[in-house]
């Protein structure tokens, strides 16, 4: 038995005594050669140490046995020893420590660096704090960012509910690696092949299995991402949690996901939809002509045309727009404050503030859509009156017949209706924010005057996105380009 300070390494086998049965273990005569070395082929290696004293002043030691070799017994023993050498003669470190020891033996875990037990330690941390796994830091975490905004949340848990937990809630966190999330990716990846296929399949059963079930696009990808980044951020903030140090999600690679332009539906990306269905992007606007062909089939409806030509001229989302209260309205000067909007989480609504400042904005309206309100907001008072009692004041603009504000969903589905009833091609509602956004631009309008309008963050944002989209008007740009260039007027003279 060799020595190391206060552990001790060993070797043993499982050969057993021929009439007794019993383990032979250390005193087996195939552990050594005939020279009296160790045999490099029988038995496998051990160590013991004996640690501080427990609590109650009870000795105790760990012990592990079937290593490979003498040098890996000898490097664990010497890690046990530095752990206890950083605890020094502090008699409440040195329990600390063994108590930390043993309980990671006891569930067969693997020591902490040296290094994060000091820093444990030199912070007045107690070692023995156990850190929690990955599915339990996130939960903690959500339930301790009472700002968030509902829609927020929703999004939050939902990546923490459906991939997060399902694939690294068994991690502890401060083992936690960028390979652990990429290999997540990769089974997110394969599982949007299997329902690609599945949806493909000639078997009813097998589409149907499916259902119901969507595929995980790149940019979601990246959200749930940045749902873990922002966890681990607070992690390795938290004072609690001194061996997390390192944000995973910060090093986990994901191809880089692209803005999605709008393209716009010229005509002949109509002529091959109407023939074949095919829609070339995800983004899909009209062409303001097409605009204005939805407006005029949208004025059967003198319920929703008002809101429809609001979204569609400058450009509100959804939620703004159904949202939006009388009181932030000024006809006599013609501007509206965007303070409020109407988020949908689930089939549940709930009204909030924007979510960024760039988001509360005033917009400047034209002079068709000042009379547009002006009809609108007649036609309702009259319509309160002729309700009496039965009206329900909800103080919105947009409201249905009985005075009630709008659903969200249902705006949405009553504009795929009237696109449909129009024969235009698709667009999903916020398509016409986007259209609204690319004419502005494409009237000339400063892209600082249509950014602050549409509650952009940044310029960039904007003109990256919309500056370019109507086809016209590149071309537009190409001919007056070409026109600064002087034609020659007689040709060359041959050279024979």
């Amino acid at each position: 038995m060799t020595k190391v300070r206060e552990g001790s390494t060993f070797k043993r086998c499982q050969c057993r005594h021929p009439q007794t049965n019993k383990l032979l273990g250390a005193r087996c005569a195939k552990l050594r050669r005939q020279g009296g070395g160790w045999s490099s082929t029988h038995g496998r290696w051990g160590y013991q140490i004996e640690l501080p004293p427990t609590a109650q002043g009870r000795r105790r030691q760990v012990r592990k046995t079937g290593l490979e070799t003498q040098d890996e017994a000898l490097r664990e023993l010497a890690h046990i020893k530095a752990l206890l050498e950083v605890a020094g003669e502090d008699k409440h470190q040195l329990l600390q420590v063994g108590d930390l020891i043993q309980h990671t033996f006891k569930k067969h875990e693997k020591l902490p660096p040296t290094e994060t037990i000091e820093r444990y330690l030199n912070q007045g941390m107690d070692v023995r704090a156990e850190v929690p796994t990955v599915a339990a830091w996130l939960t903690e975490w959500l339930e301790h960012k009472p700002d968030l905004a509902k829609s927020t949340r929703a999004s939050y848990a939902g990546h923490i509910r459906n991939h997060l937990t399902p694939h690294l809630g068994h991690l502890r966190l401060d083992r936690l690696q960028s390979r652990h999330i990429e290999a997540m990716f990769d089974a997110i990846e394969e599982k949007n092949l299997h329902l690609l296929e599945c949806r493909e399949s000639a078997d009813p059963r097998v589409r149907a299995s499916v259902r119901r079930q969507r595929v995980t696009s790149l940019s979601t990808k990246h959200r749930i991402r940045a749902t873990l980044r922002s966890a681990l951020s607070d992690a390795v903030r938290s004072p609690e949690l001194p061996s997390v140090t390192y944000n995973a999600a910060s090093h986990a690679r994901l191809p880089s996901c692209p803005r999605k332009k709008p393209l716009v539906w010229t005509a002949d990306r109509v002529s091959r939809w109407e023939k074949d269905g095919t829609i070339p992007g995800e983004v899909m606007i009209w062409t303001p002509e097409q605009t204005s062909r939805f407006l005029t089939h949208a004025r059967k409806y003198e319920w929703l045309y008002p809101l429809f030509h609001l979204i569609a001229f400058k450009g509100l989302r959804r939620g703004e727009a159904v949202g939006l209260p009388w009181a932030n309205v000024r006809l006599t000067d013609g501007q509206i404050d965007i303070n409020t909007q109407v988020v949908q989480v689930g089939w549940e609504t709930t009204t909030c503030t924007p979510k960024s400042d760039a988001g509360e904005r005033t917009i400047t309206l034209d002079q068709a859509t000042t009379r547009v309100l002006k009809r609108w907001r007649r036609h309702t008072l009259e319509a309160k009156l002729a309700a009496g009692k039965d009206w329900v004041d909800s103080g919105l603009v947009f409201v249905q017949t009985d005075g009630q504000g709008w659903h969200p969903a249902q705006i949405t589905d009553w504009f795929v209706r009237i696109a449909r009833a129009a024969g235009l091609p698709p667009i999903g509602l916020h398509g016409l924010r986007h259209g609204a956004a690319s004419t502005a631009l494409a009237a000339g309008v400063d892209v600082k005057v249509v950014s602050a309008e549409l509650g952009h963050s940044t310029t960039h944002f904007t003109q990256d996105t919309y500056q370019t989209v109507f086809p016209d008007v590149a071309k537009a740009a190409a001919e007056a380009t070409a026109a600064m260039f002087t034609t020659p007027t007689t040709r060359p003279a041959s050279t024979s």
